[in-house]
């Protein structure tokens, strides 16, 4: 009875709108962690620093109102703010729907939606400024081991895969005298290992970032000509492969052991 009024359109809607509305925050968290400002206080421009107004700073509806423009200074806004409010919104609803019948429902989505959150944050960040934020990292790192606990995963286990995936890129990491990848995948590394304490899984979230790493690297080089030593950043395909392989997991896998 309880998932199915959890399947109700209204209980969809709010998930989605609850979504944005954390999406919202993760740009904010985004900004000040770049700028090591506290995470409280009202929002504010980044160009004019004028505090913004509630009614200016409503997920998605507030950027189309005003024109993707700032209402003080004009100066624009951009489109990672409706980009990252409407992603983390659509990610939220599906976990909520593929875990509806689970019967450990309140904590599967709780820390998937934790998890879908510093993905993201991540994925931003190392994007735009080629550097992983071990602020966000490292207390993960204890929440994560802690929910994995409450589902039933034994803490040697937890160790065990997180050291695994962590000693795998550590690995690279010497071999390529800290060239290759930065300190901050190890650290992520860890973090994906108590995400995801199964082989296969693991497996996939490599398969997957290294993929995606590669066809993005090429086409960045063919489009912007970037030379051929230049660095492309990890942290943004193996988010983006956590996030792909935490809601298709168990359907990526079959099809690709099927292959075989």
């Amino acid at each position: 009875m309880a998932a199915y009024l959890f399947l109700h359109p209204f209980f969809g809607i709010f998930v989605f709108v609850l979504g944005t509305i954390i999406g919202s925050f993760l740009n904010c968290v985004i900004w000040r962690l770049h700028k090591n400002e506290t995470i409280g206080g009202r929002s504010y421009c980044p160009q004019c620093r004028e505090k913004i107004s509630w009614y200016d700073n409503i997920p998605l509806v507030s950027f189309f109102i005003l024109g993707g423009r700032c209402r003080n200074c004009r100066g624009k806004i951009s489109w990672q703010y409706p980009l990252v409010e409407f992603i983390t919104g659509i990610l939220f609803l599906l976990v909520f729907r593929i875990n509806i019948n689970n019967p450990d429902f309140l904590i599967i989505i709780g820390r998937d939606w934790l998890l879908i959150a510093i993905f993201i944050i991540i994925f931003v960040y190392d994007f735009r400024w080629k550097l992983i934020p071990m602020l966000v990292v490292w207390p993960m790192l204890i929440i994560i081991f802690i929910f994995n606990l409450f589902l039933g995963f034994l803490w040697w286990e937890l160790l065990l895969f997180s050291l695994l995936f962590t000693s795998f890129f550590l690995v690279q990491y010497l071999l390529t005298k800290k060239k290759g990848i930065g300190e901050g995948d190890i650290w992520l590394g860890a973090l994906i290992g108590l995400a995801f304490p199964d082989l296969n899984k693991l497996l996939m979230v490599i398969l997957l970032a290294y993929f995606l790493g590669a066809v993005i690297g090429l086409v960045l080089i063919y489009k912007a000509g970037k030379e051929r030593k230049s660095q492309v950043a990890l942290g943004p395909f193996l988010s983006l492969a956590a996030i792909i392989v935490l809601i298709w997991g168990p359907a990526l896998i079959n099809w690709y052991f099927g292959l075989f």
